[in-house]
């Protein structure tokens, strides 16, 4: 089978964890290689997410890395095991960009959530004219059926909080994003009532940062902390007008954490959060 042209986020996630075993064991790649029998250059496609991994040789990698973190390597198997087509973002392959998959299998796999927002609403607590709202105004103009696609995409996110066992989700939101009016007055009144109700659900909590916060935060853009099954598959996603990007490495998830708690303390309680956002929703 030929090396894939555009591995997955996850895909590269497996063979970047793998790497980073590999390292830490003071192993080459061509010693690697030499265990399982391969060449070289399989085991360079294998860390870089071009060609899969059975769970029989991620084991054996693991025992020669010395590896013994059960939980981890368990992790790392479960996600060889993944295919396409086993999950509902996999019917937009060929029809959206791979970040918006990415995003939604992230989304899809993580146990608990936090999210900063400055400007719009978290993409799993969007309306569905809302949403249409913010993809009209996407410079150059998009085509009809590519908004349709992108709303569609983006409202199926919400389904994580349909699970028998919904991840933890923590969203804190700028009052700036709140008063906005894309769309006009009744779409936003009616995402406003919509992320009212949201909060309600029994594993999501909505956290409004109010103007009157006299503390400057470094998240300006829109940030995701997702936590893997295990702390080493934590991952950031930061997106931009310019693609999103996913940040693995400890330093970079120290620093978002770090950030989502400073947010985290500027920002009202959930109750008052809500009665905040019940109060813009009445002044439109």
């Amino acid at each position: 089978m030929p090396p894939r042209d555009n591995p997955t986020a996850r895909q590269q996630r497996l063979g970047i964890e793998l790497r980073k075993l590999r390292d830490r064991a003071g192993k080459t790649a061509r010693e690697s290689a030499g265990l399982l029998s391969i060449d070289q250059a399989k085991i360079s496609h294998i860390e870089a997410g071009r060609i899969g991994v059975s769970v029989e040789r991620i084991r054996t990698l693991a025992t020669f890395y010395q590896c013994d973190t059960e939980p981890l390597i368990d992790a790392l198997c479960a996600i060889a095991l993944e295919h396409r087509g086993q999950h509902w973002y996999d019917d937009y392959r060929g029809k959206l960009d791979p970040n918006w998959l990415n995003i939604a299998e992230l989304e899809h796999h993580a146990v608990a959530m936090r999210s900063m927002q400055s400007i719009t609403f978290p993409g799993p607590f969007q309306t569905e004219t809302y949403a249409r709202a913010l993809f009209s105004g996407v410079t150059p103009k998009l085509p009809s059926d590519e908004i349709e696609a992108r709303v569609e995409h983006r409202l199926k996110r919400a389904s994580i909080f349909e699970r028998p066992s919904p991840p933890q989700y923590t969203a804190i939101i700028h009052e700036a994003a709140l008063r906005m009016r894309f769309g006009g007055r009744t779409v936003v009144r009616e995402q406003l009532e919509y992320l009212i109700e949201v909060s309600k659900l029994p594993t999501v909590i909505i956290r409004v940062i109010p103007f009157t916060s006299e503390d400057f935060i470094e998240v300006t853009q829109p940030v995701l902390y997702a936590s893997g099954p295990v702390s080493e598959l934590d991952t950031v996603q930061i997106d931009s007008a310019f693609g999103g990007r996913f940040l693995y490495a400890e330093t970079e998830l120290k620093k978002y954490r770090t950030l989502l708690d400073i947010a985290e303390q500027a920002s009202l309680d959930p109750e008052g959060s809500r009665q905040i956002i019940h109060h813009i929703a009445r002044e439109l």
